[in-house]
């Protein structure tokens, strides 16, 4: 069987989707209807082991666990959607392939799952929920109430970031932003987010929410590998709350528990971790804790589920929201319309998305 797409990396609903909305456009006339499509839960690398003579089609999506043979690259220039707002993974092919990713599906999912963060490290969740044991009232240390009093930083004020913003207004707190396209950004918001330097907002911030995409092109002025720096951190005037739901690059682990050992870091909430594949690997026995991060990472994670630190924790899970998955799938097949419309040749919105 010759395909016309893949869709590697599908599951859950998100595969049910894809084929009811593959099925739509094509009563619409948007897509061929003797369409051949693929979906599938394997990701790339584990399909074609299955199935060696597969031979893959110019256009394929996948998320961020599927490896690129390079022979797929050779030859005439390939189309890839990948179905998640983040496109690290990809970016440093965005030279050879036209390459899209999902900058709507997740907005509000992740929006809500770094306030859920907020509250539960704002409000020492897991040490009131450990006084609960035996109703301890008396010397349960003070949570922080979310007023005007306490500054909020959103750094990369993307579609996430904006949204992550008005949830943040709506609590009442004084809000700020960091972006390196704080100019493009502030004509597009209509001036309604204010903009500070990285240096002002490490100075007066009680609370930091890290909403950017990884860049890992050194060469990019957008590069944020290590962003969020122990050295960075500690130039803090007050004790934060750092919340982190978009990659575990951009926020090392070993510094947040180095600072929180010190005093400096009130409570952490990750949705992500540095080098999740290894995480996950080791996590499960297949690889041995080795990097400070993944140790650190690890520490982490114990202390939140035994409730002993204020870190709260889950495995990247803030796109997975009953809207988010009907979304992922909408945006999936909105591209792929678009590439049809424009003779294979491109998507309407590929990278680079930002000229810096």
């Amino acid at each position: 069987m010759q395909y016309d797409v893949m869709h590697f990396e599908a599951l859950g609903a998100e595969s049910d989707h894809l084929k009811e909305l593959t099925e739509k456009a094509q009563k619409e006339g948007r897509l061929p209807k003797d369409l051949q499509y693929l979906i599938t839960p394997d990701d790339l690398q584990t399909y074609m082991k299955k199935h060696p003579e597969i031979q893959l089609p110019d256009i394929i999506t996948t998320k961020t666990h599927s490896i690129l043979p390079p022979e797929y690259l050779q030859g005439i220039k390939k189309s890839i959607i990948t179905r998640s707002a983040g496109y690290d993974h990809f970016e440093a092919l965005s030279n050879v392939i036209n390459l899209t990713s999902l900058r709507n599906y997740c907005v509000n999912a992740v929006a809500q799952t770094a306030m859920k963060f907020l509250y539960a490290t704002a409000g020492m969740l897991n040490e009131y929920t450990k006084n609960t044991c035996t109703f301890e009232r008396n010397k349960a240390t003070s949570f922080m109430e979310l007023d005007k009093n306490k500054v909020a930083t959103v750094f990369g004020v993307g579609k996430i970031g904006k949204r992550t913003y008005e949830l943040l207004e709506a609590n009442g707190l004084t809000v700020q932003g960091v972006d390196l396209r704080y100019n493009e950004l502030d004509e597009q918001y209509d001036h309604t987010v204010k903009f500070v330097s990285k240096e002002e907002a490490i100075k007066n911030s009680d609370i930091i929410i890290n909403t950017m995409n990884l860049t890992k092109n050194k060469e990019s002025k957008l590069y944020n590998v290590g962003y969020f720096s122990e050295d960075y951190l500690s130039q803090a005037s007050k004790k934060l709350i750092i919340i982190n739901v978009t990659r575990g690059e951009i926020a090392p682990e070993a510094g947040l528990l180095n600072l929180y050992k010190k005093g400096k870091i009130l409570g952490i909430g990750l949705d992500v971790f540095t080098n999740e594949t290894l995480f996950s690997a080791c996590l499960n026995g297949y690889e041995e804790f080795k990097t400070q991060d993944n140790i650190a990472a690890k520490t982490i994670l114990d202390k939140a589920i035994n409730h002993s630190a204020n870190f709260y924790v889950q495995p990247h899970q803030g796109f997975n929201s009953d809207v988010a998955a009907i979304e992922k799938a909408k945006d999936a097949i909105e591209h792929l319309c678009e590439w049809y419309k424009n003779d294979k040749k491109k998507f309407d919105e590929q990278l680079p998305y930002y000229e810096i």
